[in-house]
């Protein structure tokens, strides 16, 4: 199984090195781009929630699951996303496929340790603007990074703690060349930042049998405000327009200040009923504080206003006989949910939000407990009001969830 997972790894990280952009959407011109991460494939499909937790699936929301892993577990995952893009002044569609989360989990005995990457947030537009005489060509990549080290503790049987360290990194491009009528000349406006720094996620999962068949689940977790260091440059240049592409006629390096960008304080909530291996239903609140974005409104002369942002989900699974011998269908796990988000970005006075339809299966392979997850979502984000942009996505994600048969760190018995 590792080398397995040594050739799975080295095919999708090949494919994320090779990607320049991993999203297409105008909304990731703002801040520092789209929050890329929710969860698992397993998670995604309920809806995004992180309250349940087991003993053979990570859960890369909440470090206490960590505290309840029984078997190694590789996990790796990548997804397809389309999208329609809808404005008054007429329609386009934009496809990107992407790498979204790679990770380990090593129980040992009470304690479960876990790494891996994570792309966080993402930056992938392309914009043009014609006003009268004057026409902008906007253009932006990159994204933030996270690699983690997670511990999780049980307790007891009820009760678990956890915390993620987490290295963030990454880095934005954004382009701007500005063409004037009757003008031979045009501008061209080059900026970047490179963003590095710690955070730290600690969590908590609560588990009860609250009759012979019905377990209550509840968990949360709390991500401290911190601030990431951003080294900033920019180059500005005119340029010529030939058959093959722009020239730089003249071009000079404007010096700009290091910054720093807070990344907000971030408290997740939730709690969920179920039978243990046959079904479960649970919910799930995430309040986002403000966040003190990168302000590159100041390059390219755009106004937006960010406020707190909050996330509504609700979802779970169902199967319909997980041990049976006799049927490979009845062991396949079904799930669903919904989730609305409030992002906290407002432009034009209209605040832009997202909401998602999702679904997903699990199926069983090989004789232990791993897995191939399917997710499946349909969502929409932004809106056509006051001249926006209104974004429908279709996404198709594939994972791996592969487990050990045997336990490490135990040790054998001879008779």
């Amino acid at each position: 199984m590792i080398k397995r997972f040594i050739v799975i790894v080295a095919i999708l990280t090949t494919a994320l090195a090779a990607a320049q952009e991993n999203i297409s959407s105008p909304y990731s011109y703002y801040g520092i781009g789209l929050t890329k991460f929710k969860g698992t494939i397993e998670n995604r499909s309920m809806g995004g929630i992180s309250v349940f937790s087991d003993s053979i699936h990570l859960n890369l929301s909440n470090p206490a699951g960590y505290g309840r892993l029984r078997r190694t577990t590789y996990s790796i995952a990548g997804s397809h996303e389309q999208s329609s893009l809808t404005s008054d002044m007429g329609s386009d569609k934009a496809k990107i496929t992407s790498l979204d989360y790679l990770a380990l989990g090593i129980p040992v005995g009470k304690f479960g340790f876990g790494f891996g990457l994570i792309p966080q947030t993402s930056v992938g537009y392309r914009i043009l603007d014609i006003q009268e005489d004057v026409a902008s060509r906007l253009q932006g990549r990159g994204g933030l990074n996270r690699v983690y080290l997670s511990g999780g503790y049980e307790i007891n049987k009820n009760f678990s703690i956890g915390i993620d360290a987490r290295y963030n990194f990454g880095n934005f491009q954004n382009r701007r060349t500005l063409v004037r009528d009757q003008i031979q000349l045009g501008s061209r406006d080059i900026s970047r930042s490179d963003l590095k720094g710690l955070s730290f996620n600690f969590g908590a999962d609560f588990q009860t049998m609250i009759s012979d068949r019905l377990k209550l689940h509840a968990s949360a977790t709390y991500s401290p405000e911190t601030s990431l260091t951003s080294e900033n440059k920019r180059e500005v240049a005119t340029i010529a327009f030939t058959q093959n592409g722009e020239i730089p006629v003249e071009v000079r390096d404007l010096e700009v200040p290091d910054s720093e960008y807070s990344l907000a304080e971030q408290i997740t909530i939730g709690a969920g009923l179920g039978r243990p291996n046959k079904w479960f239903f649970g919910g799930e609140y995430i309040k986002t504080g403000r966040n003190a974005y990168l302000d590159r409104s100041n390059t390219f002369n755009e106004a937006a206003v960010y406020n707190e942002a909050a996330q509504y989900k609700v979802g779970g699974y169902y199967i319909p006989q997980y041990n049976s011998l006799t049927s490979y269908f009845k062991r396949v796990v079904i799930r669903g949910g919904f989730r609305y988000e409030e992002t906290g970005l407002s432009l034009n006075n209209e605040d832009i939000n997202e909401f998602g339809i999702t679904f997903g299966l699990g199926l069983p392979v090989g004789p232990g407990f791993s897995n191939i997850n399917l997710g499946f979502e349909y969502g929409q984000r932004g809106t056509t009001d006051s001249g926006l942009v209104k974004e429908d996505i279709f996404k198709v994600s594939v994972g791996f969830s592969l487990t050990e048969a045997r336990k490490w760190f135990e040790r054998r018995k001879f008779d």
